[in-house]
């Protein structure tokens, strides 16, 4: 796909009579709901655009047209980042997006994508679903009027593409680099200046030298995105997005109208998507990653240790800032930060111990 061509179009009857009343009650509720779903994601875009359609065409199809989906791709309806409150206000019933572009409005939402140092992708399902996690993110969206699910994930994204190698910490003083979210307050401790852009305008940013660095995903999205045009440095693990979770995000007066049916179908399709993506994306990294190194000599770099530590040093900070902000978003870190303990002691004993070994033994 010519990343151009998806960049553009980016920017660009029911009822019943009173004779039914004898009529089965499956048959009368034929009552359609508009829904209207703005995004954050280019159209057709690879991964998270193709991701965010493939729902809105799921919740059409399997509410059998009692919910009338409309779906724009950002910039079609409204701005990407002004999707959160064409929703909230009503404007639009969802949105597709990644709930940490809204942290300037409660930091809490950060944590509904992902933090640094957080938690990877099935340590996020089992905080949401089985640990307090939906509990703390449906409080926090109570209070602007939304009520929001998982949809998807991308994995533990890379750490980001640079226009110079980084040896050490002080190699990211003066970096302008794109990187929304705490993450980029830890880059800001670190003496970078984070950037925050929509996908749709970071490739011109980039090319241009507005930025000297941006994180997106990881191979499979980051191909398309051609970053290896300006930037050849390609680093990773990235600190700041472990999995990263996307958000279904609904005006909570709309969703509550809804039936009973129609709200579990909305949130099992959510599920079938959070599984979905996360198998599209794990399926295509690895084969694209090898088409960015061998086809664009693209560099291939892991951040060190003692960078590492500086990460780390920065997250403790900017987690501290963030608990002080106010007891809501002290209550969102307390209860992540306790998941993160729990469930990520089985993950080092289980996921992360096996695939050393398996990788140790096989030479992989």
């Amino acid at each position: 796909m010519d990343r151009r061509s998806f960049l553009r179009k980016a920017g660009a009857a029911a009822g019943a009579t009173a004779a039914a009343t004898t009529l089965a009650a499956p048959a009368i509720a034929q009552k359609s709901n508009d829904m209207v779903i703005v995004s954050t994601w280019p159209r057709d875009f690879p991964g998270l655009g193709v991701s965010a359609q493939r729902l809105a065409a799921r919740i059409g199809e399997l509410t059998e047209g009692r919910i009338n989906v409309q779906y724009f791709a950002a910039g079609e309806r409204v701005g990407a980042f002004d999707s959160f409150d064409a929703v909230a206000s009503g404007n639009a019933q969802a949105y597709n997006a990644a709930d940490y572009y809204w942290k300037g409005k409660h930091p809490g939402w950060a944590y509904f994508t992902a933090v640094p140092f957080g938690l990877t992708y099935t340590e996020c399902d089992a905080w949401i679903k089985y640990a307090g996690g939906q509990a703390l993110w449906d409080e926090l969206a109570d209070g602007f009027g939304l009520k929001c699910f998982n949809c998807g994930n991308t994995g533990v994204q890379m750490g980001g593409w640079f226009n110079k190698e980084i040896e050490t910490a002080d190699d990211l003083k003066g970096l302008k680099m794109r990187i929304p979210g705490l993450g980029g307050d830890v880059m800001a401790k670190l003496g970078a200046s984070p950037v925050s852009l929509p996908g749709g305008q970071i490739y011109e940013n980039l090319v241009s030298g507005a930025i000297d660095a941006t994180e997106w995903v990881g191979p499979y999205n980051d191909y398309f995105m051609k970053f290896y045009e300006a930037a050849k440095f390609y680093y990773y693990p990235g600190m700041h997005e472990p999995g990263s979770m996307l958000s279904f995000g609904m005006n909570k007066s709309w969703f509550s109208k809804l039936s009973k049916t129609d709200q579990a179908i909305i949130e099992g399709a959510c599920n079938e998507e959070n599984s979905r993506q996360m198998a599209e994306t794990n399926a295509n990294n690895g084969a694209f990653l090898t088409k960015l190194i061998k086809e664009h000599g693209v560099k291939l770099k892991e951040f060190n240790d003692e960078i590492y530590d500086s990460f780390g040093e920065a997250a403790a900070a900017v987690f501290e800032e963030t608990r002080q902000h106010s007891k809501l978003a002290a209550k969102v870190h307390d209860g992540f930060a306790k998941a993160r303990e729990d469930i990520g002691r089985w993950t080092g004993l289980s996921d992360a111990a096996f695939v050393r070994q398996r990788n140790r033994v096989l030479g992989l």
